[in-house]
C-alpha cells in the first residue's frame, strides 16, 4: 500500500501554515467594520427573504442593490443579463481586478419555515400558481455582498486594485425560452472592462456548521445536464395491448436501463455520476395505450470525458430499448452548467485568508453532485468558490432540511463569517504584491 496525503491532512497542513502567518495590519479595521455592518446584513437578508423574486424577474432586488451601491459611491451598471447589477470600486493603490459574485433569484417553493419574515409571495410559474421562496440562500448571498461593498468602500486606502461586484440573476435557470444567469453575463462581457483577474464566490450551506467554511481544489460541484426522451409507439385499446406498441412500458424499461449506466457502466471510483429521471408523462385515459410518452431528468458528472461518455450511453440505451419493442426514441440534451472548478494555485494561495476568517475552521470537502452556474465565470478566469456554514450549532446535517425544500433554514450568525471571508480574500489578494493597474 502506498502512503498518500489525505484531504484532511492537507487541510491541517495548510491550517498550520495559515496560523503561522503574521496577521495583516488591516485585520483590526476589518473586524470592526464587519461587526458594525452585521446588523444591517441581517436586516437586508430578512427584507429580501420576505420579498423573493424568480430568475430574470428580480426587479425590486436589483433596485435595492443599485441604490445602496450608489450610496456608497460605487460605479453602477444595471440591466446586465436582464436584471443583473454590477458595481465597480477602485482602490487607492494599483492592483488586480477582483470579481465577487452573489446570485439574486429565489425558487418556486412554498415556504413552511416558521419565521416572522417568511415569504408569503405567490406568482405564476410554467402556467401554475406557486409560492416563491429563497429556499437556497441567495438572499444571504446578496446581503453578504452588499455588506462587503460597505466594508471595502470604507477601506479604500487599504484596497489595492479594483473590485467588481457581480450581482447575478437567474442562477437557478432562466424561464423557458429565455437566456440568463452567469452564462449570459459572461456573454455580455461582465468579465471585461475592466478585465477580471480572479473571481470569488460563496454559497451558504444548511448542512455545514455555522462559522465554518468548506472548499475543494479542482472539481467541486458537478456539471448539470438535462435530458428529454420522446418515445413513439402505436396507440391501442388497453384491453388489446398486442394491437399497439406501448410507449409507457418502453419508458419504464428505459428508466431501468439508465440506472444501469450508473451502476454497471461508469467508473465511479474515478468520479461520481448521477442520472435521475424526474418526469414521466404519457396517456390521457385509463383504457387507452397512448401513442407517445416522454421522459425527462438530469445528469450530473464531475469529469468532462465522463460527461461525454454518459451522454452517448443515455442516447444509445434509450434508442436500443425502444427499438427492441418496435418503438422509437428521440433523445435531446441541454447543458445547464459546467463543472464548478476551483483553480488549485488560487485555492492554495487564498487558504490562509479563509482560515483567518474562520479561526482555522476551513477544511476540505468531498465533491458534490449539486451544480452552480458560477462555473461559467470559473471557466474564463482563475476562481475560488466555497461553502459557508449556515447550520445551527449542535444540529445533525443528516436531519436538517436541505436546500430547495419548504423547511430550508439558515442560521443568520453565519453571514458574518461570509462578510469577513470575502473581505479578506479581496484585501489579501490585492495586496499580495501585484502592481497591475
Amino acid at each position: 500500500m502506498h502512503s498518500r496525503i489525505t484531504p484532511l491532512l492537507l487541510s491541517l497542513l495548510f491550517s498550520a501554515g495559515a496560523t503561522a502567518q503574521k496577521a495583516p495590519a488591516y485585520e483590526s479595521k476589518v473586524e470592526a467594520a464587519v461587526n458594525k455592518v452585521e446588523p444591517q446584513c441581517i436586516a437586508w437578508r430578512r427584507q429580501l427573504h420576505a420579498a423573493p423574486e424568480l430568475g430574470n424577474r428580480e426587479f425590486n432586488t436589483a433596485r435595492l442593490i443599485a441604490a445602496h451601491l450608489r450610496k456608497l459611491g460605487i460605479e453602477v451598471k444595471e440591466g446586465v443579463a436582464h436584471t443583473g447589477v454590477v458595481g465597480i470600486l477602485r482602490g487607492s493603490k494599483p492592483g488586480p481586478v477582483i470579481g465577487l459574485r452573489a446570485d439574486l433569484d429565489a425558487l418556486p417553493v412554498t415556504e413552511r419555515a416558521p419565521l416572522p419574515f417568511a415569504s408569503k409571495v405567490k406568482t405564476q410559474y410554467n402556467g401554475q400558481e406557486v409560492g416563491v421562496m429563497h429556499a437556497c440562500g441567495h438572499d444571504t448571498h446578496v446581503a453578504i455582498l452588499l455588506s462587503v461593498a460597505e466594508v471595502l468602500s470604507g477601506m479604500k486606502s487599504e484596497l489595492a486594485g479594483t473590485v467588481k461586484f457581480v450581482f447575478q440573476p437567474a442562477e437557478e435557470g432562466p424561464p423557458a425560452g429565455e437566456e440568463g444567469g452567469a452564462a449570459l453575463m459572461v456573454k455580455e462581457g461582465v468579465l471585461d472592462n475592466p478585465k477580471v483577474d480572479a473571481m470569488f464566490g460563496l454559497h451558504i450551506n444548511a448542512q455545514t456548521p455555522v462559522g465554518e467554511i468548506r472548499y475543494r481544489e479542482e472539481g467541486m460541484m458537478a456539471a448539470a445536464d438535462w435530458f428529454h426522451i420522446r418515445i413513439k409507439g402505436k396507440q391501442a385499446h388497453g384491453a388489446e395491448p398486442w394491437m399497439g406498441i406501448d410507449p409507457v412500458m418502453v419508458g419504464a424499461q428505459i428508466i431501468t436501463g439508465l440506472q444501469a449506466i450508473v451502476s454497471r457502466q461508469s467508473e465511479l471510483t474515478r468520479n461520481a455520476v448521477v442520472i435521475s429521471t424526474t418526469m414521466f408523462q404519457g396517456g390521457v385515459r385509463e383504457n387507452i395505450i397512448p401513442e407517445e410518452a416522454t421522459l425527462a431528468g438530469t445528469i450530473r458528472t464531475l469529469d468532462k470525458n465522463m460527461q461525454k461518455d454518459v451522454w452517448e450511453r443515455v442516447e444509445r440505451t434509450a434508442k436500443h430499448i425502444a427499438e427492441a419493442s418496435g418503438a422509437t426514441a428521440q433523445v435531446t440534451f441541454t447543458s445547464k452548467t459546467l463543472v464548478t472548478y476551483n483553480d488549485p494555485a488560487l485555492t492554495r494561495r487564498m487558504l490562509p485568508s479563509l482560515q483567518r476568517a474562520t479561526g482555522n475552521k476551513a477544511s476540505v470537502m468531498d465533491a458534490r453532485t449539486g451544480a452552480e452556474d458560477f462555473s461559467y465565470f470559473a471557466e474564463k478566469v482563475p476562481s475560488l468558490f466555497f461553502y459557508l456554514g449556515g447550520m445551527p450549532a449542535g444540529k445533525d446535517p443528516k436531519t436538517t432540511a436541505s436546500h430547495h425544500t419548504p423547511d430550508f433554514f439558515i442560521d443568520e450568525s453565519g453571514m458574518k463569517t461570509g462578510i469577513r471571508a470575502m473581505t479578506y480574500l479581496v484585501l489579501d489578494y490585492g495586496n499580495a504584491g501585484s502592481t497591475k493597474k
